[in-house]
This record gives structure tokens, C-alpha cells and sequence, in this order.
């Protein structure tokens, strides 16, 4: 059951990071507190100006108007150097904390298990790290520091106004409730729309994101219009929430700055009569009403912020969800470190599945250590399933998994993972050179090493044809070499790792017939006295496996070499057929 996220579980949050820094938070308070409080003994001294030149009492003392003008100016100058410093303190605290945050959002997302990532759009997640992370330093550095100025300023303007003149203060009785009670109504209509905003946009990123990444399938089949069509959509709903969050919070600044105008008028009305009555000096006055204004605009501020917070407010509420996700689970306490792996493996009775989807019904099957075993069979069947489960992607819901006489339960995954080197369809390569990309995994590796690992997959000769080499930088998702050699790359990477075990998930999917054949020998020596695990479609790479397992709907169809399925004349029988005959 999810975690209910207010405004004060927010805010605490948002404090504990705060508190990561305490000295610049401690230096943020002091310049803050120091730059108001000079700020507020303007309107005494010129209301002092103003009682020296007051008519009626005689002749105008110029040596006060120009003492008090002289000092007005020094302690405003200060206020602003003050408020300088302390704009730049406030800049590298929220720097600090959002530089922190997006770690700490990076290091969950390193402990979340595989299947959350099967269920949340990469582009959502993208858009907490980055949109999301930035509304909330935006409001930290902006937002923050006017709050804070805000009630230092309402606090010193009350004080000031009480010891200038208590009678007027019986105007904000009436127009400070109105201003709360106006304030609370908006903010409980205006909060979710940002929280509504905020997950419209994740989900346009989200569409955008996939739409971009598929764009050669959409020309392939001239879908276009079809795509622009759904985006509009997309983008109308998102487009929709900013308008209404916007509209709504945008009413709460004007409506407010009108109650305090209204107040003003209320205080200078009220003045003028004190003043005719003897009740205060025109000095005193002008000190109210400059007190009043300070005292009533920081509340204007602060309605107009008001959107600004709620969009913070639902930015930071997304990007702490996924802080608090349950993380991948912890290892078992008595769990063991699995070394020296021989490699062998059984599945007993294994069943899984996808919420209440179940995948794998009652797997059960033995590899013996170095065995080739093969996993074929129509899409959908459950082939990746196993290997997820293998590696502990996932966790199986019943029956058991062992490896070397070990539940894998009990074995860190750490351990357990590392035993294995894995080739997936799915190529990944990052922003780095060939070398770095080859070399992953393996820190200790050298450049004879990585060289002999290219070598063995066959992409030797292509590295040598480019400017740089080995020391050619590949864009951050390999976007200037083909499919083939990207595989290839991946190939060698998995060569160099030289893991006891070897998963090869549709390996050769992206390489041709020729370049297929080519890299067959290197799998021979890849997998050559290592147990591995084959998953293909084409039949051709798994010809010579020691065991092939043909799985249909989660269970073992048939189970055999690839001598013994053909002469079954069964499901691997009319499989092949279909591919080579």
C-alpha cells in the first residue's frame, strides 16, 4: 500500500536535505533575518524625516532630514549587499540539494528490481530526474528565500505598526481573515491541479520518448498520421492541465493584492483622521502606511508564489515516490558468497508470473556443468522468463532454482550475478570509446586484452578501420555503428568478462547470414567448458547445444538434442521446417 504524500511529509523531506547543509543554511537564516530587519528601520527614520519638516513646527531642521536621509540610504545599501550575498548563498544551497537529490534519485533507481522498470515509462522517469528535480530548485532558490523574507518582513512590519499607531491595526482584522480564509479555498482547489500537471507532462514525455526511439517503424509503416494524431492528444491533455493549474493559480495574486490595496486605502483613510484629531504626527503616518506596505505586500508575494509552490509541492511529491519505492530485496541473511561455480543447474517445480498472469507453471530441468542447453519456442512462451528468473530479475513463486547445489535464494545476488556474462537483443552501448564499451565489467582488462576479445567476436578489423581505433568515441547509444557491429562489440564485451557461465538471448538476432556464421566460431569458444544458455529463433545457432529445451505456455514441450527433436517429428520438428524448408 502506497505511502499518502502531503504538503507536510513534503516539506519534512525537503527540510532533511536542507539540513545536509548546515552551514550554508545557518549563513542563509543570518543574512536573511540580518537584511530585513535593516530593511525595516527605513519607514521609522523617515517618518522622523518627515516630523523634522512637519508644518507648524517652525523652522525645518535640515540637519535631521539630512541625517536620517543619510542613514536611510547606508542601511538600505547594506539591506542590498546583504540581499546579494544572500541570493548566492541560497543559489549554491539548492544547488547542493538538488545535486543530491538527483543522486540519491540515481542510486534508487540502481536498487529498484528489473520489473519496475518493465512497468513505468522510461520518459516519466527521465522527467522526474530532470523537470521535476528542477521545479524543485527552482522553488528552493526562489520561493524558499521569499517565504523567509516574507514573514521576517509581516513579523517586523507588525511590531512597527503596533508601536506606531495600535488603533490602525483594526483594519488587517478585517482584511488578513479575508486573505486566509480566500487563500485556503484556492489552495485546495489549485494543489491538484499541479499534482495533475506534473503527471500529464511524464506522460507526454513518456510518449514522446517512445515515439522518438520507434521512429523508423512508424516510416516503415507509414503510420504518421495515425502518431501525430495520438500526440496531439497526449499533447492537448497535457497542454489542458498547465492551462487550468495555471489559470486557477494565477486568480490567487490579483485577488489578494486587491484586499491588500483595499486595506491601504482603509489605513490611509483612517490616518488622516488620527492626524486631524492630534492622534499621531505626519511622520507617524507616513511610517504607518510604509509599514503597511511592507506588512501587506509579502502577502501579495506570497499568493502570487502560491502556484509556483504547488507545482514544487507536486514536482518534489513524484520524484520522493520514486526515492521510496521498494527497492530490489536484501540478499538473505545467511545468504553465501558463490564461488568457485562449476555450473551446474536445476530448476524444480518452478512456477512465476505477472501479477496474477502466471507465465510458468511447473518447470523442472537439469544442466550438467559446461552443457550447452538451448531455449526455443514461439514468442511469448516464456523463454526470457526463465532467465530472468536465473539471474534473480525477478523472484520465482514457487518451487526452487539451484545452482552448484545452492538455492539461488540463498546466494548473493551480487555473486550470483557476477558468475554469468550476458548477450541480450537488445544491445547497450554508452558514451565512451570502443575500448571503454569492450572493456565493461572487466576494470582489469588491458588493451591486448580487450584487442584479443575483439578479435575472437570478429570486430577487430572494423575498429581498425576508423580514424581512432580502439580510442573512437561512440555516441551515447551507438547511433554511428550499425546493429551488427553494436552486437558484435557486445560479443567481445562478454568475451573479455570471462564469467564462468555464459546467457545469450537472441545474440545473433541483429547480424547477417555471413557475419552469423562468422561469429559461430566465436561463440564455440565463448561458451567451451562454460554452462550456458541459449535463447534463438534461428534454429541454425543452436544445432550443436546439448540440450534444447522447447517451451510452450511456461511449460517443457519437448526436451532433446537437435537430432532427437527432428526425428520426434514433433513441435522443434515443424519448427525447423518452417525455417529451412
Amino acid at each position: 500500500m502506497k505511502k499518502k504524500v502531503n504538503r507536510k511529509y513534503i516539506i519534512a523531506r525537503l527540510w532533511k536535505y536542507i539540513c545536509r547543509y548546515k552551514g550554508l543554511a545557518a549563513a542563509a537564516v543570518f543574512l536573511t533575518i540580518t537584511s530585513n530587519v535593516l530593511a525595516l528601520i527605513g519607514p521609522a527614520l523617515s517618518g522622523e524625516a518627515v516630523n523634522a519638516v512637519e508644518p507648524g513646527q517652525g523652522a525645518v531642521d535640515f540637519h535631521k532630514v539630512f541625517f536620517y536621509c543619510a542613514v536611510m540610504a547606508v542601511i538600505y545599501a547594506l539591506s542590498a549587499i546583504l540581499s546579494y550575498i544572500l541570493s548566492r548563498v541560497m543559489i549554491r544551497l539548492s544547488r547542493n540539494i538538488v545535486l543530491r537529490m538527483r543522486k540519491d534519485v540515481f542510486d534508487k533507481q540502481m536498487d529498484l528490481p528489473v520489473g519496475y522498470f518493465d512497468s513505468h515509462h522510461t520518459g516519466d522517469i527521465i522527467s522526474r530526474i530532470s523537470y521535476d528535480i528542477d521545479t524543485v530548485n527552482a522553488s528552493l532558490s526562489n520561493d524558499l528565500l521569499q517565504i523567509c523574507t516574507s514573514v521576517i518582513t509581516v513579523v517586523g512590519s507588525f511590531i512597527g505598526m503596533l508601536l506606531v499607531s495600535p488603533r490602525l491595526l483594526a483594519v488587517f482584522a478585517i482584511t488578513i481573515p479575508v486573505t486566509i480564509v480566500f487563500t485556503k479555498l484556492r489552495t485546495a482547489k489549485v494543489r491538484p491541479l499541479f499534482r495533475l500537471r506534473s503527471r500529464k507532462l511524464g506522460e507526454l514525455n513518456g510518449f514522446s520518448e517512445e515515439m522518438v526511439s520507434g521512429l523508423k517503424t512508424i516510416k516503415a509503416y507509414r503510420r504518421e498520421q495515425a502518431m501525430i494524431e495520438r500526440y496531439d492528444a497526449v499533447n492537448e491533455d497535457a497542454a489542458n492541465a498547465y492551462y487550468n493549474a495555471d489559470y486557477y493559480g494565477s486568480t490567487v495574486g490579483p485577488s489578494v493584492n486587491f484586499i491588500n490595496n483595499l486595506s491601504l486605502v482603509l489605513v490611509s483613510a483612517g490616518g488622516a483622521v488620527l492626524y486631524l484629531m492630534s492622534m499621531l504626527t505626519l511622520g507617524d503616518v507616513s511610517s504607518f502606511v510604509l509599514y503597511s506596505r511592507k506588512f501587506s505586500g509579502p502577502i501579495n508575494e506570497a499568493a502570487n508564489i502560491l502556484s509556483e509552490l504547488q507545482s514544487a509541492f507536486a514536482a518534489a511529491e513524484r520524484v520522493f515516490a520514486l526515492i521510496d519505492e521498494e527497492p530490489e530485496k536484501e540478499d538473505a541473511q545467511d545468504a553465501v558468497e558463490l564461488k568457485n561455480v562449476k555450473g551446474s543447474v536445476k530448476f524444480d517445480h518452478v512456477r512465476f508470473g505477472y501479477g496474477e498472469r502466471e507465465i510458468i507453471h511447473d518447470l523442472s530441468f537439469s544442466v550438467k556443468p559446461g552443457s550447452t542447453v538451448a531455449i526455443a519456442g514461439p514468442t511469448g512462451a516464456g523463454k526470457t522468463t526463465i532467465i530472468n528468473l536465473l539471474m534473480r530479475f525477478y523472484d520465482i513463486q514457487g518451487g526452487n532454482i539451484y545452482i552448484d547445489g545452492k538455492e539461488i535464494r540463498n546466494i548473493t545476488r551480487s555473486s550470483l550475478r557476477r558468475a554469468f556474462t550476458m548477450v541480450l537483443q537488445d544491445t547497450w552501448l554508452f558514451g565512451g570509446t570502443i575500448e571503454e564499451n569492450i572493456a565493461y565489467g572487466s576494470e582489469w582488462a588491458k588493451r591486448e586484452d580487450v584487442i584479443k576479445a575483439a578479435k575472437d567476436a570478429h570486430i577487430h578489423d572494423y575498429i581498425m578501420s576508423l580514424p581512432d581505433g580502439y580510442d573512437t568515441v561512440l555516441s551515447d547509444d551507438g547511433v554511428n555503428v550499425s546493429k551488427g557491429q553494436k552486437q558484435l562489440l557486445t560479443i567481445a564485451r562478454a568475451m573479455l568478462l570471462n564469467a564462468p557461465m555464459v546467457i545469450l538471448d537472441e545474440a545473433t538476432s541483429n547480424v547477417d547470414t555471413r557475419t552469423e556464421l562468422l561469429i559461430q566460431e566465436a561463440m564455440n569458444r565463448l561458451t567451451e567448458n562454460r554452462t550456458s544458455f541459449i535463447i534463438a529463433h534461428r534454429l541454425s545457432t543452436i544445432q550443436n547445444a546439448d540440450m534444447i529445451l522447447v517451451i510452450s505456455g511456461g511449460d517443457i514441450a519437448e526436451c532433446g538434442t537437435h537430432d532427437e527433436l527432428l526425428a520426434k517429428g514433433g513441435v522443434y520438428s515443424e519448427m525447423y521446417r518452417s525455417q529451412f524448408m
